[in-house]
């Protein structure tokens, strides 16, 4: 009655069911010996598919506005997107 779940007639029997057997389930999961089982948060090993992060040269300021539409003093120059007031 307090979770308003809307059940039909007969469906309680169905649902009680269900729970028992997921229940039952839980109690046979609880009789296992898991000592010796380090906890784990994934039950598959996920491997790192990025390369290492390794320092390497980079474009000059030149080369970098150098197809810019539009530079101003070594920046790139872009549209306004505040509204003047």
């Amino acid at each position: 009655m307090l979770a308003r779940i809307g059940l039909e007639p007969g469906d309680e029997d169905f649902y009680a069911g269900q729970l028992s057997g997921i229940l039952e389930h839980i109690d046979r999961l609880q009789q296992l010996d898991t000592e010796d089982i380090p906890p784990t948060a994934q039950v598959v090993e996920i491997a790192s598919r990025l390369r290492e992060d390794e320092p390497r040269p980079c474009l000059s300021q030149e080369e970098a506005l150098a197809n810019a539409p539009a530079a101003v003093d070594g920046f790139f120059r872009v549209p306004s997107i505040q509204e003047e007031t």
